[in-house]
């Protein structure tokens, strides 16, 4: 019993993919606060004093009998999405990296004599396409483009894991804000420098998620035994460009006064750039909302005082 009365959460073994990334970081160092076992599937060869567990979604190799009674598999393993303009050599690792890996990791935890209860599988809200204002739920068809067939390819691949009895997870990730990796991070410099504006139109949405929100969200989801299926992983309050440019120049006191206007955006980064700066996804929290997670930080500004450590003008 905790001190004010309420059982702790049982105490669960956790094995984690891409734990050296910057949501698999915090979200093992989290868990492992909370008491769980911790153990991190990793592509190097593996600690033994670490308890690591290793795999290699290129080869098809994964060390099946370390997974044996595990209670719960997340699995965040995927190559980015931004590291580089997308010609066919990075768009085809962007889809294998996450189809081949995730099929790899759901045929195996659907052959192993003791499963897993639980698969939580990383995906992301680029299933549902440039949509404009168009409110999304996770009821709300696929979108077209590359992302979203990436996307519905990708959650597809843990039906193996579905077919075996597996709670399975299809975790539609926003846009995780944090100070120290991802697309805040690479914002942070520009706009301190006061070269900071609204990207195309700005009026694309922009559905967002801050790191701690989406690790305790994740969290929620393992110890919440009647959820299933896609979840979206963002913040109840979406906000377009022009929003998010204003609020984080308010924040850092800083003008934005510089747009990016959409062709130079084309010319700089090409089908990357149309797909991750220009399209608009307005998706919200619906089930994550109905299991009873509470968002520490729903409202853009007070997120972005929060990571950035700035208090209230």
């Amino acid at each position: 019993m905790s001190e004010d009365g309420l059982a702790k959460p049982a105490s669960l073994r956790i094995a984690v993919t891409g734990s050296s990334g910057l949501i698999g970081t915090r979200l093992a160092a989290f868990l492992a606060a909370c008491g769980h076992h911790v153990r991190r599937v990793v592509r190097r060869p593996p600690d033994p004093d670490a308890d690591e567990i290793s795999w290699d979604p290129t080869t098809g190799r994964i060390d099946a009998a370390a997974l044996e009674g595990v209670d719960c598999v997340v699995h965040l393993a995927g190559e980015s999405i931004a590291a580089g303009r997308w010609t066919q050599a990075r768009k085809d690792a962007i889809r294998t990296s996450r189809v081949a890996g995730t099929r790899l990791l759901s045929e195996t935890l659907a052959k192993l004599a003791k499963p897993p209860r639980t698969l939580i599988a990383a995906s992301a809200i680029g299933y549902y396409g440039d949509r404009g204002d168009e409110t999304l739920t996770e009821d709300s068809p696929p979108g077209t483009g590359f992302l979203a067939d990436v996307c519905r390819q990708w959650e597809a691949a843990t039906e193996p894991a579905k077919q075996a009895g597996i709670r399975v997870v299809n975790l539609r990730i926003g846009v995780v804000l944090s100070a120290v990796g991802g697309a805040l991070a690479k914002m942070l410099t520009p706009f301190k420098l006061g070269l900071g504006g609204v990207v195309g139109s700005g009026r694309q949405y922009m559905s967002w998620i801050t790191l701690d929100d989406l690790v305790a969200a994740v969290h929620h989801l393992i110890v919440t035994d009647d959820v299933s299926g896609p979840v979206n992983a963002v913040s109840p309050n979406p906000v377009t460009n022009r929003e998010f440019t204003k609020t984080l120049g308010g924040v850092l006191h800083r003008p934005t006064i510089l747009p990016l206007p959409a062709p130079v955006v084309r010319l700089l980064f090409g089908e990357m750039g149309q797909a991750l700066l220009l399209a608009g996804t307005r998706a919200v929290p619906t089930k994550l909302q109905a299991a009873g997670f509470e968002f520490s930080h729903p409202r853009l500004e007070g997120a972005l005082r929060h990571d950035l450590g700035k208090t209230q003008a």
